[in-house]
């Protein structure tokens, strides 16, 4: 390990660029294998100062406040960690001195990673992965987005351990490897606070088929038009699977008479999950296909995956059944950040009755969510935040005749929802924005909505 690394760092002088939760974890590895190495750490929060006075590091430099990024230009190599923008520091110092845990680890290892990203889905699809390796074989682990960091399970890989990665756009914009088999679910518009366009998170996120070997597997949804836009651009030789709601393809998986079928030249595999698993909703089907393809691929057993299929229950915060409370069914999908994964989740669940939109307003077109709502009315909607007042005033251009509440506390959105809902019917946390106006982040959203409704109900 310690000659991989010394190869990439030699004698560079080496900045941490963020000291959260990743930025901890590469700290300690490098001082691990490098005791005595020179080492700078900048946060812009200073009360992270305390963590590194309590490191007790005669070796060690440390930069907070609003001038964290001033020393930034002095370093030959950065581990930028994925919550700070490339553009808030791209003016102080080139791309090329940067890197991350994510590019080190891949390059590392990038022959046993299965490499996971999308705009939505990624948790699901790369944790449904996992939990069937993990019923295959117990030399597996389940490493990044997901809140693992990948330089804290180093020590527990050898030569036969089988990676999943979940890989952010801001994970991928700076590597220089991809893993030997890579999914891209799909692309919406997201993350417009982190980029400068549209096209710039994008092709972060094709990262994952640009750094491939030849020989490396790609698998893609092959209903999503800008990926086989994007495709036809590139016109990289890879050994391509896809997967299809809508028409069978040549290889890859696709279904057909209520049964997925995996197919690749005369070989044809029948999976009979879609009625037995407790995921929901097409998304959900469409991220049952992609896991199925990377397990072809690894060659699981087909009674391993089928089995693993039925008994995965799914991830808190996706279309998460809250419970029965005043007769009214509860689901938290608090993940939705953008408004087609909350078109989805209506599609998905039969009934809603309510639906609790709105957050922090990251400038996203809520266009088609206007459209979606104006088509398929659901008789209350209740708004949180900047965007909750964004998407109302979409849904006034478009004559919708919803019952319409504007809050400004989740308290006061189920309080509502309990007194409006029908009897029997469902209310929806589906926000189509993100969490950071009101909440730590969706998870803190999602567990605030049901402690709130466990509370009232």
């Amino acid at each position: 390990m310690k000659e991989n690394l010394q190869k990439r760092i030699g004698n560079k002088s080496i900045l941490i660029l963020g000291f959260g939760r990743e930025g901890q974890s590469t700290y300690h590895l490098l001082r691990k294998y490098f005791p005595l190495q020179k080492l700078a750490i900048a946060d812009e929060n200073e009360a992270v100062a305390e963590k590194v006075i309590q490191l007790k590091d005669a070796n060690l430099i440390f930069f907070s406040g609003k001038n964290f990024l001033d020393s930034a230009n002095q370093y030959d190599l950065i581990f930028k960690t994925p919550g700070i923008p490339f553009k808030k520091i791209k003016h102080l110092v080139p791309a090329n001195r940067i890197t991350s845990q994510t590019d080190f680890f891949i390059q590392l290892f990038s022959e046993q990673i299965v490499g996971v990203t999308g705009t939505k889905g990624k948790s699901t699809t790369s944790s449904l992965i996992y939990h069937i390796l993990k019923q295959y074989t117990e030399n597996t682990i389940f490493v990044g987005n997901i809140g693992i960091p990948h330089f804290d399970m180093i020590e527990k890989i050898d030569s036969q351990t089988k990676i999943v990665c979940e890989l952010s756009s801001h994970q991928l914009e700076f590597i220089s490897k991809a893993p030997a088999v890579s999914v891209l679910l799909n692309l919406f518009q997201e993350h417009l606070d982190h980029y400068e366009s549209l096209e710039q998170y994008h092709l972060s996120k094709l990262n994952s088929l640009k750094f491939q070997n030849e020989n490396d597997s790609f698998i893609y949804h092959a209903d999503d038009l800008l990926i086989l836009e994007y495709l036809k651009k590139f016109n990289l030789k890879r050994n391509y699977f896809s997967y299809s709601l809508n028409h069978s393809v040549e290889k890859g998986c696709f279904v057909n008479e209520g049964k997925i079928i995996f197919q690749k030249k005369n070989d044809k595999k029948i999976f009979d999950v879609i009625d037995k698993c407790q995921l929901r909703g097409s998304h959900n089907l469409l991220n049952i296909m992609a896991a199925i393809n990377v397990c072809q691929i690894l060659k699981i057993p087909d009674s391993v995956i089928q089995d693993a299929i039925i008994s995965f229950k799914g991830l808190e915060h996706r279309l998460e059944y809250v419970g029965l409370y005043n007769n009214i069914h509860f689901y938290n999908d608090s993940i939705a950040t953008i408004p087609e994964a909350t078109i989805q989740a209506v599609k998905s669940l039969n009934n809603v009755n309510t639906l609790i939109l709105g957050g922090f307003d990251r400038g996203i077109d809520y266009s088609i969510l206007s459209e979606f709502l104006c088509k398929n009315p659901i008789e209350h909607l209740i708004f949180l935040g900047k965007a909750g007042k964004r998407i109302s005033e979409e849904l006034k251009k478009g004559n919708c005749n919803s019952e319409i509440f504007f809050v400004n506390s989740m308290e006061e959105a189920v309080s509502i929802s309990m007194k409006e809902t029908k009897q029997g019917a469902v209310c929806l946390l589906s926000p189509a924005a993100a969490s950071y106006d009101m909440f730590k982040d969706f998870a803190d959203r999602g567990d605030t909505y049901k402690k709130t409704i466990r509370s009232i109900g």
